[in-house]
């Protein structure tokens, strides 16, 4: 059984602040000790599943926040950036599974440092015409390559927002979200016990034919002929106007801009889109 894990920060057990997650935040180094423990939890939980190859991409920010030298030993780590996709980097239809360690719910949502991929430069996201965040546009992604999403780990508006997407899969809490930036915590202990037990469980019943799989779109059953649109609003109308020079995307309004494609030949463009945008802005993830 190959599994592969998305790591991300913001949803990681403990962290509630953008100096939690950010590098050269007061407590980035503390975060980043939390990050591979809930990220080691998981691998556990695949380990005991009978998982014979894990694969861990390093998601969050630069990507580089994963301590080398503490990440379990059965785990691989794709690292660094650029990766062409991002926070799916690595994943193909060949993994049995994947598991999102340390989510968070989409902008505007009201959820732990909640935000889309860049802070506030993106207010908001549309999949099909759906409300999308990171959540999302990595779900559907994944489902297009017959991977299923098995576990997804964060605070309770994350978990919310991944069963919305697919009620196969199994979430676990590790925080309560009280404000954006506030959240009523779960002992470390106990939430990485939690992360271990329902990987486990979920990806030893999935291995055992017991488990749901992620829906594929297209009902001959050949996901990546699936075309789906994405939308993207921008706080600024120079991104937006930018990006209406690569063909195929066009323009919803001043601020908003969308493309057509199967769900990862859009999270790769979506990819360029983002770096378009940092070349023109200059924005805070939180403010």
């Amino acid at each position: 059984m190959r599994i592969f894990i998305s790591a991300d920060m913001e949803g990681i057990t403990g962290l509630v602040d953008a100096d939690d997650v950010q590098p050269g935040g007061r407590d980035y180094e503390r975060g980043r000790l939390a990050m591979t423990g809930d990220v080691n939890a998981a691998v556990r939980g695949a380990v005991r599943a009978g998982a014979t190859e894990i694969v861990v991409n390093d998601a969050h920010g630069p990507m580089r926040n994963l301590m080398t030298d503490s990440l379990h030993p059965a785990a691989r780590l794709i690292r660094g950036k650029p990766k062409t996709m991002g926070m799916i980097e690595g994943l193909t239809g060949d993994y049995d599974a994947m598991v999102c360690v340390g989510y968070h719910a989409r902008a505007g949502a009201h959820g732990v440092l909640s935000h889309s991929f860049m802070g506030h430069e993106i207010e908001d996201m549309w999949l099909d015409g759906r409300a999308a965040g990171e959540i999302g546009l990595v779900q559907a992604s994944a489902a297009a390559l017959g991977v299923p999403l098995a576990v997804l780990t964060g605070d309770d508006a994350a978990c919310a927002e991944a069963t919305a997407w697919d009620g196969a899969v199994a979430t676990v809490p590790v925080k309560y979200v009280r404000s954006r930036f506030a959240a009523e915590l779960r002992p470390e202990n106990e939430a990485r016990a939690a992360i271990e037990e329902t990987v486990a469980r979920t990806l030893g019943e999935l291995s055992r034919g017991e488990a749901g799989t992620a829906d594929s779109a297209d009902e001959s059953g050949d996901s990546s002929a699936a075309t789906s649109t994405l939308a993207v609003r921008w706080q600024s109308s120079a991104v937006a106007e930018t990006l209406l020079g690569i063909p195929g995307v066009t323009a919803v309004d001043p601020r908003t801009v969308q493309a057509a494609g199967t769900p990862p030949d859009l999270f790769r463009q979506f990819g360029v889109w983002m770096r378009v945008a940092s070349a023109l802005t200059n924005q805070a993830p939180y403010c």
